[in-house]
């Protein structure tokens, strides 16, 4: 397994084994590079005895595939989830076979992520591989002794945030919708702040879904998989009834291109740091506010599909400030 050979003034060791990538250091002197060696072999070779089960050969980034083509077909998210199984496929991770694959080796990987993306992007990457090694456990029967995934620690997240709008922003974000060949993003704004929907389940309004007569607008599918029907206000009446057309969905573009125009529009009217997730945030401050009418904590809850410490936590909400009220006027 072990290869030794001189460059230049030093001295490397390969070690190569099949369901690995190589290994390469390099020493000053040959006795060092030998005793080291004799070490990583005596080392693969107490580690492999137990290893000798058919689908240990098969490599992580097969393992990958496999469940690309058979799970993500099955989930919503497929498209995000896809992408990440590429980048694993480009890192060597997926290069080990599955006898081979450790906790330190995830470990590794996590480490060097994170110098590289952002703690909640390693989280999700690796909440996505650790499903993968549960599904190849449990349903397709692969002989691992543990889940490597499961046995690190995740990266802590802190991704709380209380953006709000702040004074005239509401008004740029309108006025910059005026006059623009994006007709649906005013009443996407609009609607997001009346009934604080998310922004693919405001791209997912179907017009057998909205009911102008009673008020009421039913959204089957949502982030946690509970489908929910919300009541809505005049303003977000006055708004559908606009947007009706004859296409079966209220809003057209793909979540790509809301998301562009979003950007292009926050450039366009010089506002910084305010996603569109953040205009559910004035939502929610009107529904814990005294001043919102006939909706108690408890609708809140179940009208934004969240629960009650992620909607709760973040104080200084609770008062709706009067510049949204002027400009929803």
């Amino acid at each position: 397994m072990a290869t030794i050979r001189k460059r230049g003034k030093a001295w490397q060791v390969q070690i190569r084994l099949a369901g690995c990538p190589p290994v390469t250091r390099t020493f000053k002197r040959k006795p060092l590079a030998d005793a080291w060696a004799r070490q990583q072999e005596a080392e693969i070779d107490r580690n492999g005895l137990v290893f000798n089960e058919p689908n240990n050969n098969i490599t992580v980034g097969e393992l990958l595939i496999r469940y690309r083509d058979e799970v993500l077909p099955s989930k919503r998210g497929q498209d995000r989830e896809c992408y990440v199984i590429r980048i694993f496929q480009r890192h060597k991770l997926s290069q080990y076979s599955l006898k081979h694959i450790t906790p330190d080796i995830i470990r590794e990987y996590r480490d060097e992520r994170l110098t590289q993306v952002k703690p909640s992007t390693v989280h999700r990457q690796l909440g996505i591989l650790q499903h993968a090694f549960a599904v190849a456990i449990r349903e397709w029967g692969y002989p691992l002794s543990e889940n490597p995934v499961a046995a690190i620690s995740k990266p802590a997240l802190n991704n709380a945030r209380n953006r709000r709008l702040q004074e005239g922003e509401l008004d740029r974000l309108i006025e910059g919708c005026g006059g623009s060949r994006v007709w649906w993003l005013k009443p996407s704004i609009i609607l997001a702040i009346e009934t604080g929907m998310r922004r693919g389940e405001l791209l997912n309004i179907h017009r057998q879904d909205v009911d102008l007569e009673v008020r009421t607008l039913h959204i089957p599918i949502t982030k946690n998989g509970h489908a929910r029907t919300i009541p809505l206000t005049e303003t977000a009446c006055e708004v559908l009834r606009s947007s009706l057309s004859d296409n079966d969905r209220i809003f057209p573009p793909s979540a790509n291109a809301f998301r562009l125009a979003w950007e292009r529009l926050k450039r366009r009217v010089g506002i910084e740091d305010l996603r569109f997730h953040d205009l559910r945030h004035e939502w929610v401050a009107d529904c814990y506010s005294d001043s919102f009418s006939g909706a108690p904590v408890d609708g809140g809850v179940w009208r934004t599909g969240d629960c009650p410490g992620r909607v709760i936590r973040g104080g200084g909400w609770f008062d709706k400030p009067k510049h949204i009220r002027a400009a929803m006027r």
